[in-house]
């Protein structure tokens, strides 16, 4: 067995033992996190579910001083602030029971509800099983392009690729809904390949979810306001918008940059656990920033991280960051890496490049992984 990979410098071959020692290091490190976990992780997750709850309570409250242009901007700030960390710090990351080891009902992965219209458990399937499990594999990892864009060469080109960046634009407005609809599995349906009586409980649950997050933030709450009806709902539209853009930014960033790696089902059939980790290494990137960047991320700017170890406390990956970095640059493996800026452009020129036919575009690879067993086979990138 070995994996072939494409760095700027040309190609590197991990042997077996190569590839096993890297499950080794990471297995170490998981286990060391593990270990030390306590008072400092409970404290900052709790300090997180209290600013949350203090910016959603803010912004309400100066809903009530919308007709004053001002206080309606500060409250919109507030409510956006609050709704972001509520999705990526808390809801992400408290999903992936990165907090279960506190045996907190409030913090139990299967008992936790946020604020979007996506009902937790079909969430916990299509991103945690489906995603985490088949990460970056064509055919099993429906993440790859979501059922309506192209995010990689491997896709398969037709003429209705070419509004390819307006569907991610739109997609990015409402991103909360084509979460929702994810697990549905749109496209299969329109192929024949599952049915509508297949999704009847989805469906079910889904509308029982959207229509609870609809009555709170587009009746109930603006009603409260009485005579600035108009204006909350205008506060909690936008908040909500705010929140999609900045969430299908940061997600989008940490899976389709440049320099991502795809794979197939042959080529990841019965993998061990080092091969797991290393796919989850190419096949992810990361964004620099600071801090507070890294918290209103929900620390998804650590994408490598959350990959190799999606039920760690996401507060822990800043501080492994530069030991799997280490660890990739000592066996020749890229590490993804960029500011904002360079990987939110690099998606965006991605989306309008894969618009075009292949014929029109000249294909940069970005390596494979090859899994050889028995006699080892000629590779090429």
């Amino acid at each position: 067995m070995a994996i072939l990979t494409e760095t700027p410098e040309g190609p590197v071959v991990l042997s077996a033992e190569q590839v096993e020692e890297i499950g080794r290091e990471l297995d170490a490190l998981r286990t060391r996190i593990v270990e030390d976990l306590g008072e400092r992780d409970r404290e900052y997750i709790y300090s997180i579910i209290k600013a949350q709850r203090g910016f959603e309570v803010a912004g309400r409250g100066l809903m009530y001083l919308g007709f004053l242009p001002p206080f309606w901007l500060a409250g919109v700030a507030s409510l956006t602030v609050s709704k972001i960390l509520d999705n990526m710090e808390i809801g992400h990351n408290v999903m992936h029971g990165q907090y279960d080891w506190m045996r907190e009902p409030g913090l139990n992965s299967r008992e936790f509800e946020w604020d979007t219209v996506c009902p937790a458990d079909q969430w916990r399937h299509s991103h945690n099983y489906m995603h985490h499990t088949f990460t970056n594999i064509h055919g099993k990892d429906r993440d790859i392009g979501y059922g309506i864009l192209r995010v990689d060469e491997d896709q398969a080109w037709n003429p209705l690729r070419l509004g390819n960046p307006v569907y991610a634009f739109f997609l990015m407005l409402a991103f909360e809904w084509g979460v929702m609809g994810h697990d549905l599995e749109i496209e299969n349906i329109v192929r024949g390949k599952r049915s509508w009586s297949d999704i009847k409980s989805l469906l079910k649950g889904q509308v029982r979810k959207a229509g609870k997050q609809v009555l709170k933030d587009f009746v109930i709450f603006p009603a409260l306001t009485g005579p600035l009806f108009l204006s909350t709902l205008a506060g909690n539209f936008t908040a909500n918008i705010t929140r999609n853009l900045w969430t299908f930014s940061i997600i989008f960033c940490g899976h389709f940059p440049s320099g991502v790696q795809t794979f197939t089902e042959e080529e990841t059939a019965e993998e061990t656990q080092g091969e797991w980790y290393v796919r989850q290494m190419l096949g992810s990137a990361n964004i620099e920033g600071s801090r507070l960047f890294h918290i209103m991320s929900g620390n998804l700017s650590h994408q490598i991280e959350h990959h190799l170890f999606p039920d760690l406390p996401a507060n822990r990956y800043p501080e492994i960051a530069p030991e799997v970095k280490a660890l990739a640059e000592k066996h020749g493996l890229p590490y993804n890496t960029g500011s904002f800026g360079q990987q939110i452009g690099s998606v965006w020129a991605k989306l309008f490049k894969l618009a075009l036919p292949p014929a029109l575009v000249k294909s940069q690879p970005t390596g494979v992984i090859v899994i050889r067993r028995g006699q080892a086979s000629e590779v090429g990138v």
